[in-house]
């Protein structure tokens, strides 16, 4: 810990044991109350704005497929859904029905793996055993649609890449059946806690004024109380065509979050039962031969909430352009709200409890007073380069040559 004058300052991060990736948070604190947060992001940058542009359209998804790992599902289809925009096509239903269900069986095990990770945040360690383990079914599930328990892969424009097989899905359904029955079991214990109770209710709260400010998304949102979810409010895939509800808390604060994702697993659950029910006959793509040129924008709900994507072509085999808006871009500032007030020892929680994605965060520009542009992609390259061989000179690292070895 430092300190100014009357002001103790407590660092978290960039690197803190509770955060999987680089971020920084300073807290003034007075004694053991937060009183203001400061919140910085985008230390993990890799250029995959950048890098999309210089892909094909087809390379893209695998790309932004690893934007995030627990989102490689959604990005991949904001993605598409932006490009089918611009070249006004419209897949075969069956692939349409092929992405509903991987987006809701990668919803299944993202709300797992959080769940899991909660419990042991909070020294639950057996909430964190049990979760990961039920986890588990619904990656191997995937593995046998897609090849991939993560990265699938699997969309492209103007369809899907590999289709359900008719005789996976008696397997698919059962393996939902023992998910839904663990999962019923582990919430009912989660739910029953009274520890978990005291522990989480009324930490980190949110309200829903304050929600609306930060304009937070997924299950942040509606875990204040606010009903918004970009399968119900703008459907895209087969959403249009599946019975399901959107699920809220009032209260904002960790408790409402845990349980918002809880029981959404039920309806995603729901929504692959319906879904393999209804799957259509037929192809699982239309052939594309041109992107023609314009603007398009995706959205698709990932597990934490709405993901983003714009695309602009000069109908070459790339776009000039390609901007992502991931959701923890928004959900983190509302750490802002819902840190001030709160105990040093509720503030990482607090932190954890939005899901967040930290280099989904990415952003890097430098621009002056004018808001022009001072560095390009090359400069920044540069700079970079220059950097890093003044540290590797400062800490005394040897030159490395390939001959060496």
């Amino acid at each position: 810990m430092k300190e100014s004058v009357n002001k103790p300052i407590l660092a978290v991060g960039p690197f803190h044991p509770l955060q999987e990736e680089m971020e920084y948070f300073q807290l003034t604190v007075d004694g053991e109350i937060v009183t203001d947060i400061d919140v910085r992001i985008s230390y993990n940058h890799r250029g995959i704005e950048r890098l999309s542009e210089t892909l094909q359209y087809d390379q893209i998804p695998f790309l932004v497929s690893r934007i995030c790992g627990i989102c490689s599902a959604s990005h991949p289809l904001a993605y598409i859904n932006a490009v089918e925009e611009i070249a006004g096509i419209t897949p075969p239903d069956r692939a349409l029905y092929v992405r509903t269900i991987i987006n809701e069986l990668e919803r299944i095990h993202s709300h797992l793996l959080w769940v899991g990770l909660g419990g042991h945040f909070i020294g639950y360690d057996t909430v964190f055993m049990w979760a990961w383990k039920y986890r588990e079914p619904v990656l191997d599930l995937l593995e046998a649609i897609t090849g991939n328990r993560n990265n699938y892969g699997n969309v492209k424009v103007g369809g899907c890449r590999e289709d359900i097989p008719n005789e996976l899905i008696p397997k698919i359904l059962k393996e939902l059946d023992l998910v839904e029955k663990k999962t019923d079991m582990l919430t009912k214990a989660i739910l029953d806690d009274p520890v978990l109770h005291v522990r989480l209710k009324g930490v980190g709260t949110l309200s829903k004024e304050d929600a609306i400010s930060y304009a937070v998304t997924g299950p942040t949102a509606r875990g204040s109380g606010i009903a918004i979810d970009v399968r119900h409010d703008d459907p895209y895939a087969a959403y249009a065509d599946l019975d399901w509800k959107v699920i809220t808390q009032t209260e904002g604060d960790v408790f409402a979050k845990a349980v918002v994702r809880l029981l959404e697993i039920f309806e995603s659950i729901k929504m692959v039962r319906q879904a393999l029910k209804k799957l259509p006959d037929g192809p699982i793509a239309v052939e594309v031969k041109e992107i023609p040129p314009g603007e398009g924008f995706g959205r698709a709900e990932a597990p934490r909430g709405e993901t983003f994507h714009y695309i602009r072509s000069d109908g070459g085999n790339r776009p000039v352009r390609h901007k992502v808006r991931a959701p923890s871009y928004v959900n983190v500032p509302s750490f802002k709200a819902s840190c001030i007030g709160q105990h040093i020892a509720d503030v990482t929680l607090t932190l954890a409890a939005v899901d967040p994605c930290y280099s989904c965060t990415e952003r890097l520009a430098v621009v002056d007073g004018r808001k022009n542009v001072v560095h390009d992609y090359d400069a920044l390259l540069r700079l970079s380069r220059e950097k890093t061989a003044r540290i590797k000179k400062e800490i005394g690292v040897p030159e490395i040559k390939l001959e060496d070895f």
